[in-house]
């Protein structure tokens, strides 16, 4: 796994879903896409698990809840917020154990902590942040995760927030963020950074391959700031109806999105969607 500075950026994400209409299967339904390959199903899950230890909505019961979703949706992708760096190897186990025969890719990104300079940290000690889950057909496959800081943040906040992204076989580009809470203001800019500046650079380079993003980014639609402001043209939106969003690239159609009910043990509903990728379409303007 090669992490690599956005100037060495060389590829960008694709993200497929083929879906029937009404509830989504719990079957894994999926492939990474190829070069040239018609659509390809795949099913998306976006979590906050408010599991650091030092915020209200911690309760120290979302992990077991996390595994449980994992288990019985058996998505193809899922992005991980408010995380701890030992949580995602957890949950990777059970990703495997519903992706047999498949090569799980598990990437994390740390915020940082503006005070030491360092990263921030959970009330255990370990290192905060946000985390990508994904899988390969082959062992040994190429991937490149990209990763960062976001340029703009909340003086006001100690916490420094991330982003991520996970390209597998210069096909998918997978990426997640938790944008800042603290200063809508400051969300947007982030949000308008990533989705204008950082994700389209991936991209280019990768030969305007599909990109999908999933994450906490604290902002609402019909509330200002707009969380559709900085939604670029021709891009797809779903969201939990608050603050969680997935957005495609225009290559990618969103359909069927649905709440999964987290029971209390976080402040955020589980938002799962089906992508499908026409490869096909990729570069085209939206129809």
């Amino acid at each position: 796994m090669a992490a690599r500075s956005l100037r060495f950026l060389r590829r960008t994400l694709a993200v497929c879903c083929l879906v029937a209409a009404g509830a989504l299967p719990a079957t894994p339904t999926v492939a990474v896409p190829t070069e040239g390959a018609d659509p390809t199903v795949l099913r998306m899950l976006q979590m906050n698990l408010c599991n650091s230890g030092r915020a209200g909505c911690y309760t120290g019961r979302a992990m077991a809840k996390a595994a449980e979703v994992i288990t019985v949706e058996a998505p193809d992708l899922v992005t991980l917020n408010e995380i701890c760096a030992d949580d995602l190897p957890v949950l990777r186990g059970v990703f495997e154990t519903v992706h047999p025969g498949r090569t799980v890719v598990a990437a994390f990104q740390a915020a940082g902590d503006r005070p030491s300079g360092n990263d921030t940290r959970c009330r255990n000690g370990q290192r905060f942040g946000v985390g990508v889950l994904t899988h390969m057909r082959t062992p040994n496959a190429p991937h490149t995760v990209y990763r960062g800081i976001h340029p703009t943040q909340d003086l006001a906040d100690p916490e420094e927030r991330a982003w991520l992204c996970v390209d597998v076989h210069g096909a998918l580009l997978a990426c997640t963020t938790h944008l800042s809470a603290t200063g809508d203001r400051v969300a947007l800019t982030q949000c308008d950074h990533l989705l204008d500046t950082i994700l389209p650079t991936i991209s280019r380079a990768a030969g305007d391959q599909p990109v999908v993003l999933g994450g906490d980014l604290n902002l609402l639609a019909g509330h200002d700031p707009d969380v559709r402001s900085c939604t670029p043209p021709g891009h797809q939106r779903v969201s939990d109806g608050r603050l969680q969003h997935i957005v495609a690239t225009a290559d990618i159609t969103l359909c069927c999105r649905r709440l999964v009910p987290m029971q209390g043990v976080t402040d955020h509903a589980g938002l799962l969607t089906t992508l499908v990728v026409d490869r096909g379409r990729a570069g085209r303007p939206p129809t």
